[in-house]
């Protein structure tokens, strides 16, 4: 992955604002096929207000969004599943209680049968379900009349995602997929991150886990108070750099390091008090 390869989707000076507030601010990212943007930051960061903005739900108030180089405005999330962005929630946005089938083709089930005497395809729903599922190595769903309810986090993520991939995307956003599974379920999910990705899917995923952000992402930026702290290529921070850098702690140890400069040239004593 290089940086001269088009980005799929991009976001130029993009601000919120609700009323007085603003709740984003200059945001510029950018995301390319076959790679994992990871957004990182704490809760109050702004990360829902992005993902919104992002997928369609909200507009910017300024600045612009682009798809493939040119300029696009979507009316609502409709529009933002028309142009190929996905947005997975945690549990994939599943219901516990309908079948793998049904929650894989929810809104755009398969049909049988003719005019008013059209009903559910209930058997082509599960194959088409089960074998989207398999190719993203969820081998334990063989059943597509399976109930989503007992499947575990990880599976229902997956399930969300191989239903995305079916459908078109281009852009796949996870917002926080892992924040809820324990450490098993985890590494599942990162494992299917990494297979959208060697399909050549654009994915951000957005997360406040510096651990599963750094097994899987390419590139990464930090939001603090509705802006972009730090935009860095892996490789380039360790994790106690990124966890500081969440915390807001680079600017606590530049803090650190004037004292400790004080001290050395001014025999152990500390700064005087400002003003």
């Amino acid at each position: 992955m290089t940086d001269t390869t088009a980005p799929v989707l991009e976001m130029k000076a993009v601000d919120k604002s609700f009323g007085p507030i603003d709740v984003l601010h200059e945001i510029t990212l950018k995301v390319r096929a076959g790679e994992v943007l990871c957004l990182l930051g704490d809760n109050g960061a702004g990360k829902s207000t992005l993902i919104k903005t992002l997928s369609g739900v909200h507009k910017p108030t300024r600045g612009e969004m682009l798809m493939d180089g040119k300029p696009v405005t979507f009316s609502g999330p409709k529009e933002a599943q028309a142009a190929g962005i996905a947005t997975v929630h945690q549990f994939g946005g599943t219901y516990p209680l309908m079948s793998v089938g049904r929650n894989f083709f929810i809104g755009q089930e398969p049909t049988k049968g003719w005019g008013p005497f059209k009903i559910f395809d209930r058997h082509k729903a599960n194959a088409i379900a089960v074998e989207a599922v398999q190719n993203f190595g969820i081998t334990r769903i063989t059943d597509g009349d399976r109930l989503c309810g007992g499947l575990s986090g990880g599976e229902r993520q997956s399930l969300a995602i191989a239903r995305a991939v079916h459908f078109g995307a281009r852009v796949l956003i996870l917002d926080e997929p892992t924040a809820a599974l324990g450490v098993k379920q985890a590494a599942h999910v990162l494992r299917i991150v990494g297979e959208a990705r060697r399909r050549g899917l654009a994915v951000i995923f957005i997360t406040h886990q510096v651990m599963h952000a750094m097994a899987v992402g390419d590139h990464f930026a930090v939001l603090i108070r509705g802006a972009i702290a730090a935009d860095f290529r892996k490789g380039e921070k360790s994790r106690e750099e990124i966890a500081d850098l969440m915390a807001g702690g680079e600017s606590m140890a530049d803090l650190e390091a004037s004292i400790e400069g004080y001290m050395d040239t001014h025999d152990g004593h500390v700064p005087p008090p400002a003003g």
